[in-house]
């Protein structure tokens, strides 16, 4: 018998959870877990969706990429989920548009390089003109840094980011120097330390992930590089600041659309319902868990508007949909959302905000 799916008269409505419980993101896991099931636990107190209740399932992305690629096309193939909701990185998003694409609704939640064009895939995160380039913009403004060298993890997201960083300072006073890329899981930083020390770099733009992020924050301290050079990082949150330590995190930058630290009406409230859901020991609220709890507002809001789960009427309506979440209203603008970005450096172990950005 063919298992019945949500359009058969399930019952719920069955998310596939895609987010990093392994590998050099699982840091993230915990954080990007917790909001999510408040998310979902607070849309099923308003009704759920389509007036069913919202089931998580979580998958690990940080499993090898074929295998994540099978799991999802099974889950798809057997009609046991309804959509993929997650944050996780862009080689697992590669493998993940072809299982999806056209069949079920696909919310990717993290700040990503740009140009992702498959069919039914949304994006809530920040993209490198809305994020990156006004962060460059403003340092140079108020830092008078002109010249970066790149220090990146080795895939998909740092090399495609730094090719359009290249292509953003082409036309700008600001300029690239250096690049180099360690594998994902690497902790041989011989040639970037070489590399930043050698070089005229002002700065560092950094884009490692989790644990290796922290790790090379760590040895760039250590080697006592953060006297004369600071770090521009673009995928980090407060569990990789207290990973890599307080001595770790002079001089350290990251812009995002959300920070603990903002202060608004939205954000605290959240922050409060988070802590009361979870307890003091919960996962550090960060940037990249937070948007786990955005990616399931646009999920809902997304087949609320449309009154369905089927992709192509979610299209049909998508320039109708948005939300409010602790980011403030969000509206969905193609494939993406439009939002606030802030730019913030670190305190020791926590994120002070400096500025909004514009881009």
């Amino acid at each position: 018998m063919r298992p019945l799916n949500s359009r058969d008269g399930r019952a719920t409505v069955d998310i596939a959870l895609v987010i990093p419980l392994s590998g050099s993101a699982g840091m993230f896991g915990p954080s990007s877990e917790a909001c999510a099931t408040l998310a979902a636990e607070e849309i099923n107190a308003m009704g759920g969706i389509l007036d069913r209740p919202v089931r998580l399932h979580p998958v690990d992305s940080g499993a090898p990429l074929p295998r994540l690629a099978a799991q999802i096309g099974r889950m798809v193939d057997r009609g046991e989920i309804d959509g993929v909701v997650g944050w996780h990185l862009s080689n697992a998003r590669k493998v993940i548009t072809p299982q999806t694409a056209g069949r079920v609704p696909y919310v990717y939640t993290t700040f990503y390089e740009g140009g992702e064009n498959a069919d039914g895939v949304y994006m809530v995160g920040e993209t490198p003109d809305q994020q990156l380039f006004p962060a460059l913009r403003w340092l140079r403004a108020e830092s008078g840094l002109r010249r970066w060298c790149v220090v990146g993890n080795d895939y998909v997201w740092p090399r495609e980011t730094a090719r359009a960083t290249r292509e953003f300072t082409a036309g700008t006073d600001i300029s690239i120097v250096g690049e180099t890329y360690v594998p994902l899981g690497g902790r041989d930083f011989r040639r970037a330390l070489d590399l930043i020390r050698d070089s005229p770099a002002q700065g560092v733009l950094l884009f490692m992930v989790g644990a290796d992020c922290a790790a090379f924050n760590r040895t760039f301290a250590r080697a006592g590089l953060d006297e004369s050079r600071l770090r521009l990082s673009m995928m980090i949150g407060e569990d990789v600041l207290y990973a890599g330590g307080a001595g770790s995190t002079r001089g350290l930058y990251t812009a995002s659309g959300y920070f603990e630290s903002v202060i608004s009406p939205e954000g605290m409230d959240f922050g409060s319902r988070y802590t009361r859901r979870f307890g003091t020991f919960a996962p550090a609220l960060n940037n990249i868990g937070e948007s786990c709890y955005e990616g399931m507002l646009l999920f809902a809001a997304l087949a609320e508007t449309a009154r369905s789960l089927d992709p192509q009427l979610i299209e049909r309506h998508a320039a109708q949909v948005g939300y409010a979440g602790p980011r403030g209203e969000v509206r969905v603008r193609g494939a993406h959302t439009t939002q606030p970005v802030f730019l913030a450096d670190a305190d020791a172990l926590r994120f002070s905000v400096l500025a909004e950005l514009h881009g």
